[in-house]
């Protein structure tokens, strides 16, 4: 969907958690590339709201295929400098945690939010070691350098405008 924050334009997509977990398929997968094709038809910045569990099992090797085409559309954006913002809500795991969610050119995530390949009682089963406390909150993100901000949701509008008309402005100088 288009439109415009605060005057500036913009294309903005999301994920719903409480809509099968959020989970990515072969049609969300789409819809997501369609909206970064028209961010880049009409060179405008794309927002993503992202709360998921991952890819959509069900479909399979499908739903896993939708990382590969979700990664090359920004791929696409960032080489024609259209700039991409991800905004991570809670949860955000799987496939779309190691594709759409963390590659933006500024990456967002509410307070308290989760974010990982797996959840860390697969991590600790597996490595069969205990994580660090906050492991996959977003403050242990944005320490380590996962994200590059927390914003809580009730500063996310002006948040996302101030940031918008910065990499507006920026890509107005580029033109």
């Amino acid at each position: 969907m288009s439109g415009q924050l605060n005057g500036l334009p913009v294309v903005v997509c999301a994920f719903e958690f409480a809509f099968h977990g959020g989970s990515m398929g072969y049609a969300v997968g789409e819809k997501f590339t369609r909206a970064a094709q028209l961010a880049l038809e009409k060179n405008m910045p794309l927002v993503c709201f992202s709360a998921t569990g991952g890819a959509r099992m069900q479909e399979a090797l499908i739903s896993l295929m939708q990382m590969a085409k979700t990664s090359a559309v920004l791929e696409r954006m960032k080489q024609k400098g259209v700039p991409y913002i991800s905004v991570m809500t809670d949860p955000v795991y799987g496939g779309v945690s190691a594709s759409l969610a963390l590659l933006g050119d500024i990456n967002v995530a509410e307070p308290e939010a989760r974010a990982g390949f797996a959840g860390p009682g697969i991590i600790e089963q597996t490595i069969r070691q205990t994580l660090p406390k906050g492991f996959q909150r977003s403050e242990f993100l944005l320490e380590h350098g996962a994200i590059d901000m927390i914003v809580p949701r009730s500063e996310m509008r002006d948040r996302l405008s101030s940031i918008l008309s910065k990499l507006c402005w920026q890509q107005s100088i580029a033109e």
